[in-house]
């Protein structure tokens, strides 16, 4: 058995626990660990953190389910928004960011905004669970397709930009969780899909790197259950400000490597044999 399987679900565990709280399912954490430590190729870290999405948060579903959060109306307005958002990120980042360079600027873009988000705003905890009226709905699904889009091109769905993004304008984590998990469960497994079809047409390593997103799914699923079961226990302001100040440190990691690599230096589509 390789070594990265287990180290990975390890990982996936400890990343799950303390993202799921927060409605992020982790992947955002997670990725920099495939890459760094476990060694999966890029673009196929892309579709196996969406695999990881999709074996990970039914854990923390399946216990929002059972306290009967699961259903909010966030939720059809993020998934409105975010389904087609990650089919068009995910032909983007295979098309037009094949550059290993290119990718590590765009995963930092994201992740820097959104460490500083969690950061900045982690003392500005929401009192209410507000309902989003007819227009903040429009405004929300407009916001979920730009998410998804971004989401589709990192390989995080869209719910760890999201989550942060809803949290600053008012509704709590406790509504927040269930709807951000929830349409990143459904936007993954397209996303997944998606990556699969453009591997037929474009070769490489394109497609999930399946056994090790099957052990990672698990570690991520038993974290996201503990981390959705303990989210009225922790406080919500620690666990933004833990969450950004990681995102920010990996996202300085990634701007770094990304000025010192030269440009395209590890060709994606270069053969896995």
């Amino acid at each position: 058995m390789p070594w990265q399987w287990p180290v990975g679900a390890a990982f996936a565990f400890a990343l799950a626990l303390i993202a799921t709280p927060a409605g992020v399912s982790g992947a955002a954490l997670l990725l920099p660990v495939q890459l760094s430590v476990l060694g999966v190729p890029s673009p196929a870290v892309t579709p196996t953190n969406l695999l990881f999405n999709v074996a990970a948060t039914p854990g923390a579903l399946l216990r929002f389910r059972q306290e009967r959060r699961l259903v909010g109306p966030l939720t059809g307005l993020l998934m409105a928004g975010t389904l087609p958002g990650v089919i068009a990120g995910a032909v983007i980042r295979v098309e037009f960011l094949s550059g290993s360079r290119a990718f590590l600027v765009v995963a930092a873009g994201v992740l820097l905004p959104l460490g500083l988000w969690l950061t900045l705003g982690s003392q500005r905890v929401a009192q209410g669970r507000p309902a989003p009226s007819r227009r903040a709905g429009w405004l929300v699904c407009a916001l979920a397709l730009l998410v998804g889009t971004i989401g589709g091109i990192y390989g995080i769905g869209g719910g760890s930009l999201l989550a942060p993004i809803l949290l600053l304008a008012g509704f709590s984590a406790y509504e927040v969780a269930p709807a951000t998990l929830a349409a990143t469960f459904v936007t993954s497994i397209v996303g997944v899909l998606a990556y699969q079809i453009l591997q037929l047409s474009n070769g490489g390593s394109i497609a999930p790197e399946w056994a090790l997103g099957a052990w990672i799914g698990v570690g991520g699923f038993a974290g996201s259950y503990l981390g959705a079961r303990l989210q009225r226990r922790l406080p919500e302001a620690a666990i933004r400000r833990l969450l950004g100040l990681l995102a920010c440190v990996i996202a300085a990691r990634y701007l770094q490597q990304a000025v010192a690599d030269p440009p395209n230096a590890r060709p994606v589509h270069a053969s896995t044999a």
